[in-house]
């Protein structure tokens, strides 16, 4: 068993799309969560059999200010 942090997102017409940042490519939909979830159980294990060595380490997140241009 690994632990893989997953981004959830709700996009403007409701879909619930969820990506794997350690992962590159690894993302998948859902129209409810419990839906993406069992989405993102499929598809992970195909994104790390072919991430390889390619997996990163997810360090965290940063809210920064940037003016407006």
């Amino acid at each position: 068993m690994k632990n893989y942090t997953v981004y959830i997102e709700q996009d403007e017409d409701g879909v619930f799309v969820g990506s794997v940042p350690s992962l590159d490519g690894c993302y998948t939909q859902g129209a409810t969560v419990t839906e993406l979830l069992e989405n993102l159980h499929d598809v992970i294990p195909l994104c790390a059999r072919n991430a390889g060595d390619g997996v990163s380490k997810f360090v965290g997140i940063q809210t920064i200010e940037v003016p407006a241009s």
